[in-house]
C-alpha cells in the first residue's frame, strides 16, 4: 500500500484524503453521500489479514470491532457505523472526530492541567461504564486510544480488542498494551470490567506524571513489575498533588481485585468529590456537573447520554445568598433547576416555604412552548448552585431527552397537586 494512489472510492465512500498509514491499515477521511456527513474510513492491507502467522488473529480483531457497529452510542465512545470485509476491501467506518489522542499529554513537559485529567478520566470511566454494562470490555485503554476533539471533549477509540462478555465466540488472547495490562490480564485470567479500570488507572497515572507506574528493558521484565512490585505513589514523581487525589489512583491500580475499584460507578464518584472539594471553585467542572445532577432525584430516570445532552443545554452559574432567581409578573422563556443551596418561594406576599436542591421554576415556559408569566418569586436563602435552560433550547434536543423531562415535570405536576389538595384538607378542617 506504500506509496499507492489515493483511491477515489472504495464501495460507496468518495476518499477525501488520508489521515494516516500503518503497516496494518490506512485510514481515510471519507464522505458518505446518504447520510451527508464525513466518516473515517480505516480499510485495511490485504497482506496484513493474509499473514501465515498472525492473519487469522487480524481477522478475529476486526470481526469483534464490525460487530460493534450501532452498539455503542455515547458521546464519550467513537461510534461504529459501518463495516465490510470481502476480497481486497476490508474496512470499517467509524465517526470522524478531529482532534488527537492523548499521547501527546502523556509526557512530563506536556501534562494538561489536573482539573482537566479530571474531567477527561471521569469523562473515559462513566464511556466505559456504558461499554460494560452493554457486555464490552475494552482491553486496551491507553492514552493512543483516547481521543481529545478540538473543542476539548474525549472520545474513546479503538473497541478492535474488546472482549464480548456475552459471546459464545473465542476470544483473541494476550492483545493489549503490556504496560497498560491488568496482572489479571497478564496471567490470562478471566476478565470483567475492573481490568479496564486498571488500565484507565495506569492513564490516570501517565497524565499526572508523565510517567508509567511501571518500567522495564523488556516485555517479560515489565509484566513481573506489574504483577509483583506495589505501584509507585504519584506523589513520589509529582508531590503538589493532593493525598486524595493519590488515593483514588492507588485504589484503581491494586493489584487484588478484591481492593481495587468494584464498579465504575465508585471510580467515577470519587473523582468527582475530588474535583468538588481539591480543585479550584472559581468555575463548576463538567465532572462535578454531570455528579451532581446523577445525584438528584430530579434526574433520576435519565441516563448517563441524556445527562450529557442536559450539561450541553444548560447554562451553570453560582449566586450568594439573597439573590431574586425569579419574580413574580416577570415574563421568561426559560426554567431552573436548582442544583446545590436552598430558595424561599413566595407568591402574592404569601410565603410558600424552603425548597431544596433539585427543585425546578418555571417549567411551564417548556410545557406551553411560549414565554411565561411568572406566578411566583423565588430568592436565594443559602448560596446557590443551579443550572438554567431555555425552552428553545429544550425543545431541539433529542426526544429521548424531552421524554426524560416531560417525565420529571409530570412527576413535580402530581406532587404540586397533592400538596394543594392537603393544603385544601387542612383549611376545612380549622
Amino acid at each position: 500500500m506504500n506509496g499507492a494512489a489515493l483511491p477515489s472510492h472504495i464501495d460507496k465512500y468518495e476518499i477525501v484524503r488520508l489521515l494516516g498509514r500503518g503497516a496494518t491499515s490506512s485510514v481515510y477521511l471519507a464522505y458518505d453521500a446518504f447520510t451527508e456527513r464525513q466518516v473515517a474510513l480505516k480499510h485495511f492491507h490485504a497482506e496484513y489479514l493474509s499473514d501465515p502467522e498472525h492473519g487469522a488473529t487480524y481477522r478475529k480483531l476486526i470481526a469483534t470491532e464490525a460487530s460493534l457497529a450501532g452498539r455503542l452510542n455515547h458521546p464519550h465512545i467513537v461510534g461504529i457505523l459501518d463495516a465490510a470485509r470481502g476480497e481486497g476491501n476490508t474496512y470499517i467506518v467509524m465517526e470522524y472526530v478531529e482532534g488527537e489522542t492523548l499521547e501527546k499529554y502523556a509526557q512530563p513537559d506536556t501534562l494538561l492541567p489536573v482539573d482537566k485529567v479530571i474531567e477527561i478520566v471521569f469523562k473515559c470511566a462513566l464511556a466505559l461504564d456504558f461499554a460494560s454494562r452493554n457486555g464490552i470490555i475494552h482491553r486496551d485503554i491507553k492514552p493512543a486510544n483516547i481521543m481529545l476533539t478540538k473543542a476539548g471533549d474525549v472520545k474513546i477509540a479503538d473497541f478492535g480488542a474488546a472482549q464480548l462478555m456475552k459471546s459464545e465466540a473465542t476470544q483473541v488472547l494476550g492483545v493489549g498494551s503490556p504496560a497498560y495490562m491488568s496482572p489479571e490480564q497478564i496471567r490470562m485470567d478471566a476478565l470483567t470490567h475492573q481490568t479496564d479500570i486498571y488500565s484507565l488507572g495506569v492513564v490516570l497515572f501517565r497524565l499526572l506524571t508523565g510517567r508509567l507506574p511501571f518500567e522495564a528493558d523488556s516485555n517479560v521484565a515489565l509484566a513481573q513489575k506489574i504483577l509483583s512490585e506495589p505501584a509507585p505513589d504519584v506523589r513520589s514523581l509529582r508531590p503538589s498533588l493532593s493525598p486524595r487525589l493519590a488515593a483514588i489512583v492507588a485504589r484503581a491500580l491494586e493489584k487484588d481485585t478484591a481492593r481495587r475499584y468494584a464498579t465504575w460507578h465508585e471510580f467515577a464518584a470519587d473523582l468527582a468529590r475530588f474535583a468538588a472539594l481539591d480543585l479550584p471553585q472559581e468555575t463548576i467542572s463538567e465532572t462535578e456537573k454531570f455528579h451532581t445532577l446523577r445525584e438528584l432525584p430530579f434526574f433520576a430516570h435519565f441516563s448517563d447520554i441524556e445527562l450529557w445532552e442536559v450539561l450541553r443545554i444548560s447554562v451553570w452559574g453560582r449566586v450568594p445568598a439573597g439573590t431574586h432567581l425569579v419574580n413574580e409578573g416577570d415574563e421568561g422563556n426559560f426554567f431552573f433547576i436548582i442544583a446545590d443551596g436552598e430558595v424561599r418561594v413566595t407568591k402574592a406576599g404569601r410565603d410558600l416555604g424552603v425548597k431544596p436542591a433539585g427543585t425546578c421554576f418555571g417549567e411551564m415556559c417548556y410545557l406551553r412552548q411560549g414565554a411565561m408569566v411568572r406566578t411566583a418569586t423565588v430568592i436565594a436563602v443559602t448560596p446557590v448552585t443551579l443550572l438554567k435552560i431555555k425552552a428553545q433550547a429544550l425543545a431541539h434536543a433529542s426526544e429521548r431527552c424531552q421524554l426524560a423531562f416531560n417525565r420529571a415535570f409530570l412527576d413535580i405536576l402530581v406532587d404540586r397537586l397533592a400538596e394543594t389538595d392537603e393544603a385544601l384538607v387542612n383549611t376545612r378542617r380549622h
